[in-house]
This record gives structure tokens, C-alpha cells and sequence, in this order.
């Protein structure tokens, strides 16, 4: 019988978990850029293997929330990691432990999940700070554990005259995380991931079809090519004040014909988005259909216009048509 697992692969934004998660199914279920908060949904992607089958759920990273969107984001990422049966962080170690990370650490040694990977990614940058993200993370498992420590003894000294005597217990102190180290960017990179996941993996019954990469809906994975096109030519001009609403998709037999909004905060956004004569909505849409059309296997025809929509990402109409609530509100 195969192996079968489902992983959350959560970390600080810009950690490397959507290169990740594409390396490891071997195909691109998720958006990657240089600009932070590229991932804005949780996405599946499904790694098809001889030794059996990973459904890994890729999250948006853990930052400094600000505004609607990012604490829903974060509440997204948060929780990921419920109900799944392997936690996999990823961890930018060619820099130094930032305030994240120690969140997720501190996250991991309160919960204590059965299975964790800690994954030092960028493992080929130099400086590479694998120690002191070892060390940070034996701060956090100690802390919780004297935290833990100080809460049962208060709870036994105030029992102690009812029973008559203290008592002692021993505190587990939890998770032992399995450290790997990943250059995702490489063939072969990940491999170590790859095998550190499927160690924990238990026998059981397929979830998906062999032949399926991911369950991510069509419109939502239309939607994140185009935001993808827009973060390579905008990069940091207004990542995070645009949205990309997919209205709908036709499907035409030899081809797919697509129509989307694209959303900005202010009127002075609008030529900053379509480009003098149309050159960068042009040269988007052009990108973007190349791409979808290795994606999807038939040519897709995208028509883009773009909308002023002051506040979108305070609109909760706005940001369910965009996937970002789910079951979170």
C-alpha cells in the first residue's frame, strides 16, 4: 500500500515555500516572486512519488499584518497546520532568524504536532546561519517547556493540602523536529524535503488521481498567473494594492477564452497598471497566456481591464469573489 501524507508548508513570507512546493510536485501550482506576500491563498499541490502520494498545502507567509487582507492572510496561514498530519516549516537561513520565525518555532513548541520538518532553505547562499536558527529554536522549546513547567506546579501546590502531598509528573517536552536543508532552486534540491516528508508519511488510501497537481480552482490559478505577470513588471510599485478578479472562464473546446478585472486603491494606480500606450497590460496579458497555456494544455485568450475600487482589500464581497476568506469568516 502506498504512503500518504498531508503537509502545511508555512513560514515567513519571501521563505521559499512556493519554490518549494513547486520543486517538489515538479510542475508550478504556485505563484513565485521576489515580492512579499506573492502567495495570497492556501493551494494544493500534489506530489505524485513511487513511494506514494504528498498533498502539500502551500500558505501565505506569516508577516506584520496590516489592514483586512493581511490579518486575513495570517489567520490563513495560522491555520494551515490544523489538521494535517506533517507541519513543514520553511526558514530563509541565509539570513538570520527574523521575528517569524521565532513565532513559528514558539508555535510549534506550544502545540507540540507529532511531525515536523524544519527546512533551512537557500542552502547554497553564503553566510548560511543554520546554527543560530538550531539555537533560536532550542530557546523557544525551552521557554514553553518552563512555561509548562511553572503552570503545574502552581496547579500542584494549590492542590497539594486537598491530597495531602505535592505530587511530581514529568513534563514531555515535546516535538523533536526532523532539520533538513533544501536548495529548491535546483534539480535535486529538494530531494532531502522530499524524502524527511515521506518518512512520516503513514500507509494508507490515495486521496487524488495519479495525474492530478493540484485541486486549485481554475479561476484562482488564472488570477495568480496574472498577479505573478504584474509583481515581475511592477515588482515593489504597488504589489500589495492589486487584485486580479477572474470573471469568468469559457471553455471553447480547442481554446479558453478568460476575463478578468484587475483592481487598484486610487485613479492615479490606473496608468501605472496599463503602461504608456498599453505597453506593460499588453505585455502582461501576453505572459500570462504563454504561461496558462503551458498550464492548462489549450491556448487561453485573456481580456484585462482595470478598475479603480477604492478599499478593496477592506471589501469582504471583493476579497471572498478572490478566494481569500474560504471558511474563515
Amino acid at each position: 500500500m502506498a504512503k500518504v501524507a498531508t503537509v502545511a508548508v508555512v513560514g515567513r513570507t519571501n521563505a521559499g515555500k512556493s519554490t518549494l512546493v513547486n520543486a517538489l510536485v515538479g510542475e508550478k501550482v504556485s505563484i513565485v516572486s521576489p515580492v512579499e506576500q506573492t502567495t495570497r491563498n492556501t493551494i494544493r499541490g500534489i506530489v505524485a512519488d513511487p513511494r506514494g502520494q504528498l498533498v502539500l498545502l502551500d500558505t501565505p507567509g506569516l508577516h506584520k499584518a496590516v489592514g483586512t487582507l493581511g490579518t486575513l492572510l495570517n489567520r490563513m496561514a495560522r491555520r494551515s497546520a490544523a489538521g494535517t498530519d506533517i507541519t513543514c516549516v520553511v526558514f530563509d537561513a541565509s539570513q538570520e532568524p527574523q521575528l517569524e520565525d521565532v513565532g513559528w518555532m514558539q508555535r510549534v513548541a506550544k502545540e507540540k504536532p507529532e511531525k515536523v520538518v524544519f527546512v533551512l532553505n537557500k542552502a547554497d547562499k553564503s553566510p548560511f546561519f543554520e546554527k543560530m536558527f538550531r539555537d533560536a529554536w532550542t530557546e523557544a522549546r525551552e521557554d514553553s517547556w518552563s512555561s509548562e513547567l511553572e503552570l503545574e506546579k502552581g496547579v500542584r501546590s494549590q492542590y497539594a493540602g486537598v491530597r495531602g502531598q505535592s505530587g511530581s509528573s514529568e513534563l514531555d517536552k515535546g516535538t523533536i523536529p526532523l532539520w533538513v536543508k533544501s536548495i529548491s532552486t535546483t534539480e535535486g534540491g529538494a530531494k532531502p524535503v522530499l524524502d524527511a516528508l515521506f518518512g512520516f508519511a503513514e500507509e494508507g488510501e490515495l486521496l487524488f488521481d495519479e495525474d492530478i497537481v493540484t485541486d486549485y480552482p481554475r479561476k484562482l490559478a488564472i488570477a495568480d498567473v496574472i498577479r505573478e505577470k504584474y509583481l515581475a513588471h511592477l515588482h515593489q510599485e504597488l504589489p500589495h494594492e492589486l487584485g486580479i478578479i477572474v470573471k469568468r472562464v469559457v471553455d471553447e473546446g480547442s481554446r479558453w477564452k478568460s476575463e478578468a478585472e484587475v483592481l487598484v486603491n486610487r485613479p492615479s494606480q490606473k496608468p501605472i497598471v496599463i503602461g504608456r500606450a498599453a505597453s506593460t497590460i499588453k505585455a502582461v496579458r501576453k505572459a500570462a497566456e504563454r504561461e496558462l497555456k503551458e498550464v492548462f494544455g489549450v491556448p487561453v485568450s485573456l481580456e484585462l481591464w482595470v478598475n479603480v475600487e477604492p478599499n478593496w482589500m477592506k471589501n469582504q464581497k471583493l476579497l471572498a469573489e478572490m478566494g481569500y476568506l474560504g471558511g474563515l469568516v
